[in-house]
């Protein structure tokens, strides 16, 4: 039967590993409830309150890591909620922003496209391995920062902070570029393992 690694380290308590209802978790789907609100927000237009929910919601993924390393709250639920409720955020705010003209579509389809290619990637591991090691890489890290810093920046810049109009080009260029990069570095990294397991 197939396992799936969360990169989990040893010497937890089994109610770390297995639990479900802990405080990092609960900031997690904090998230993941805050998306509705946040596209409610840009469909009507306001960049402020739509700004306020995406700094809340960067707030809780930071307090729900810092918690769980602090207090040793890790858990398996918690190691596939958390990037799902990242990629939702940025999924969701780069489609909306997309279609309404506050970002470009070939960038908000290539950093859907990445997300896509890598599920379908995860799924083809998984098939021809048994495991699927759920380890971001500093590459895919760096991609996340500068996705949520593009959404960030282009919010303020549609809340009234006109000023930042002028590094939306180029933070539209090295989004770009950090998506492709670390949409190929999981693909390297996959499959030098599935190589490696075979």
């Amino acid at each position: 039967m197939g396992t799936v690694s969360v990169n989990e380290s040893e010497g937890r308590g089994a109610a770390t590993v297995n639990g479900i209802v802990t405080i990092p978790n609960a900031l997690t789907a904090l998230r993941i409830v805050l998306v509705p609100a946040l596209i409610t927000f840009l469909l009507d237009g306001n960049f402020r309150a739509a700004l306020t929910v995406f700094l809340v919601a960067g707030v809780s993924d930071a307090l729900d890591g810092f918690i769980a390393r602090r207090f040793n709250q890790q858990s398996r639920l918690g190691s596939f909620l958390d990037p799902l409720a990242d990629k939702l955020l940025v999924v969701t705010s780069s489609l909306v922003l997309a279609a309404i003209g506050r970002l470009p579509w070939w960038l908000a389809l290539v950093i859907v496209g990445r997300d896509l290619v890598i599920v379908a990637g995860a799924i083809a591991y998984y098939g021809r391995t048994g495991t699927l090691e759920m380890d971001p890489s500093i590459a895919s890290k760096a991609n996340t920062f500068v996705q949520i810093s593009l959404i960030l920046t282009v919010l303020a810049h549609g809340a009234g902070m006109e000023f930042l109009g002028v590094v939306l080009k180029p933070l539209f260029v090295l989004a770009l570029a950090m998506t492709l990069v670390s949409g190929g570095d999981y693909m390297v990294v996959w499959g030098r393992r599935a190589f490696r397991k075979n």
